[in-house]
C-alpha cells in the first residue's frame, strides 16, 4: 500500500453527517430545555395563545409534543438564519441556490433530517457557532 504525500494530517472540509446531525439534535435538545423553561414559567409572557392549550383538553398530548417539536425546530432554523444574514451583510455575499433549496425543503417538512442539510452549508462556511 502507498500513501500518497501529505495524506496523514489531512482534514476532511466538512464533518459526517452524522457528527453534524448529532450537533444539531444536541443544539434541538438545548432549545427544548430552554423551551420547557419558559412555558414552566410562573409569569410566562402576556400574549395572546396561537392555538388552544394542553390542558383545555382539546389537544392531545401528543399534539402538545408535536408542537414543542415543531417550535423548536424552526427556533433552531430562525437562529441559523440570522447568522446566515450576519454573514451575508459581512462578505457582501449572496444565497446560494444549493441553500435556498434547503431551507425550502425545511420548510415544507420541517424535521431533524431537513435542518441538517441547512446546518451542512452554514458548517462549511464556519458561522455556526455550536
Amino acid at each position: 500500500m502507498v500513501d500518497s504525500p501529505g495524506s496523514e494530517g489531512r482534514q476532511p472540509l466538512a464533518p459526517p453527517a452524522d457528527v453534524l446531525a448529532d450537533r444539531v439534535r444536541s443544539r434541538l435538545t438545548l432549545v427544548g430545555q430552554a423551551f420547557d423553561r419558559r412555558a414552566a414559567a410562573s409569569r410566562p409572557k402576556h400574549r395572546r395563545p396561537k392555538a388552544p392549550r394542553a390542558d383545555d383538553g382539546s389537544l392531545s398530548s401528543g399534539d402538545t409534543l408535536h408542537a414543542r417539536e415543531r417550535a423548536c425546530l424552526r427556533a433552531v432554523f430562525h437562529e441559523m438564519g440570522d447568522a446566515h444574514r450576519s454573514y451575508r451583510a459581512r462578505t457582501g455575499q449572496s444565497v446560494t441556490p444549493a441553500l435556498r433549496a434547503a431551507t425550502s425543503a425545511f420548510k415544507q417538512e420541517p424535521s431533524l433530517l431537513s435542518l441538517v442539510p441547512v446546518a451542512a452549508f452554514l458548517d462549511e462556511l464556519g458561522i455556526l457557532a455550536w
